[in-house]
């Protein structure tokens, strides 16, 4: 029986019966190709391409059939100026191989990858430097060189230099509270950093290797070394800043013993701007001031305490309480009460000065002393006949031409103190008499006769001593 020879290797099994007194060779011849399956080579490549043989086509007996892919682990190495591509032959061989990418740079533009193919199937590509475990499945034509370790499973990897990969590390399981350092993964908590030091628990730095964020050890906290720069919302709880902010800042939020909170901002229009949520502007700090605008109304609880408080707008007919500004008007203080629009009150809450509900009159509830006081209006009214009611409100002195006797009938409107005089006129034609309301009072009850001559003018005073009591002084006959 003729000798026949192993797919993968040529490995070549004697037949029964065969080389009789000449087997010692074909042993040999063997044994030398299983020494090569458990050994090291180093192969130069150069140009672009090399075959790596696993076996001959047709095996015969003797070294003719050993081949540099009959190693198992092979250094490839040599100066590159291009990527090689490494064809495993044949392509109906099954092998696997420790590939060591050794290469150096011509002088191109280097280093370069060796690619290693076995058909039209798939390749691995080993970067220059890197190393890799693959195998090939031996299907002839479409034959692939596959990654053994594309899909590494390792109960625990302890390295003792750097871990690094060209794709992406996906960890599958939770860390623990004892973790020096850890990296996982749960479906709620997503990526986790676990560790634990004497200083900080997480350390993230820069390629400086200089701290950027920190836990500080058994904390809850982010220590940031510089700027947190955020495109989107910030959201959570408590923001609490221990730094004070400076005058070059754009926007910063910063914290003092003695000031507080600080807000900082510098901008073309406003220093500091807030808005409500339909993104009006509400309070508005004007660039290089110390000004402070608002658009709406300013609803205080407590007091309001500094310096000048400057309105520069008119108040309105409905404002409940308000005060302003008008070139014209000047100060303005406007309201609306059940009993009185404005009360100017003193520092024991008693009231001073009144504006009751809906009139213009005033009300002073004690002394009012100065220089020149000047009091309401006069009124000058030219047609009086009949039934006359004073508004002691509007005016303070009476013009009246008497175009028919009158009566001046009780008011209601003086007011406690007031004083001033009543002009009685005579029309053209003469003899108007004057009748007096019960709240109208004169010295004896005597009444008022007045001039009966046409034209002739009478000058009556007058005290309000209470309400209901007008009292009229002597009248003053026959001006002319």
């Amino acid at each position: 029986m003729a000798s026949t020879y192993t797919t993968s290797f040529g490995i070549e099994k004697i037949g029964s019966g065969e080389q009789s007194g000449a087997w010692g060779d074909t042993t040999n011849h063997n044994i030398d190709i299983l020494d090569r399956i458990a050994s090291y080579k180093a192969v130069a490549l150069s140009g672009s391409t090399h075959t790596l043989t696993v076996r001959e086509a047709s095996p015969g007996s003797g070294t003719e059939n050993l081949q540099d892919g009959m190693y198992r682990v092979i250094k490839f190495t040599g100066a590159l100026g291009a990527n090689n591509t490494v064809t495993i032959a044949p392509n109906t061989t099954s092998a696997f191989f420790i590939i060591i990418n050794a290469t150096t740079d011509s002088g191109s533009s280097g280093p370069y990858s060796v690619i290693l193919t076995q058909g039209s199937g798939a390749n691995i590509t080993v970067a220059n430097g890197k190393s890799a475990i693959v195998y090939m499945d031996g299907a002839g034509s479409g034959a692939a060189v596959i990654d053994a370790l594309s899909n590494l499973q390792l109960a625990t990897l302890t390295s003792s230099g750097d871990l690094t990969s060209s794709g992406t590390v996906n960890v599958l399981g939770d860390t623990s509270a004892g973790d020096a350092a850890a990296v996982g993964y749960t479906s709620v908590e997503g990526l986790i950093l676990t560790g634990q030091g004497s200083t900080n628990d997480v350390t993230i730095k820069n390629d400086a290797d200089a701290d950027v964020i920190e836990i500080p050890t058994g904390t809850v906290n982010v220590t940031m070394a510089g700027t947190l720069d955020v495109v989107g919302d910030v959201t959570g709880g408590n923001f609490q800043p221990d730094g004070d902010t400076a005058a070059g800042d754009d926007a910063a939020i910063g914290y003092t013993a003695a000031e507080g909170l600080i807000l900082t901002g510098q901008g073309s229009t406003n220093d500091v701007t807030i808005k409500n949520d339909a993104d009006a502007d509400v309070i508005e700090i004007p660039t290089g001031t110390v000004n402070v605008t608002m658009a709406g109304t300013l609803d205080v609880v407590g007091d309001v305490t500094g310096g000048n408080f400057q309105p520069d707008g008119d108040t309105a007919a409905g404002d409940a309480a308000a005060i302003g500004y008008t070139a014209a008007e000047g100060l303005i203080l406007t309201g609306q009460g059940s009993t009185n629009d404005v009360t100017i009150k003193n520092d024991a809450d008693a009231d001073v000065i009144e504006i009751p509900t809906g009139t213009t009159n005033v009300t002073v509830a004690g002394s009012i002393t100065g220089g020149t006081i000047v009091l309401a209006a006069t009124d000058t009214d030219t047609s009086n006949t009949g039934s006359i009611t004073i508004d002691f409100s509007a005016h303070q002195n009476f013009v009246l031409t008497l175009t028919g006797s009158i009566t001046l009938a009780n008011p209601s409107t003086e007011a406690v103190g007031q004083c001033g005089v009543f002009v009685f006129i005579q029309d053209g034609t003469g003899s108007r008499t004057l009748s007096l309301g019960t709240d109208y009072e004169t010295a004896g009850g005597a009444g008022i006769t007045l001039s009966t001559a046409a034209g002739s003018v009478d000058v009556v005073p007058y005290f309000v001593k209470a309400s209901g009591s007008i009292q009229l002084g002597a009248p003053q006959l026959a001006f002319s």
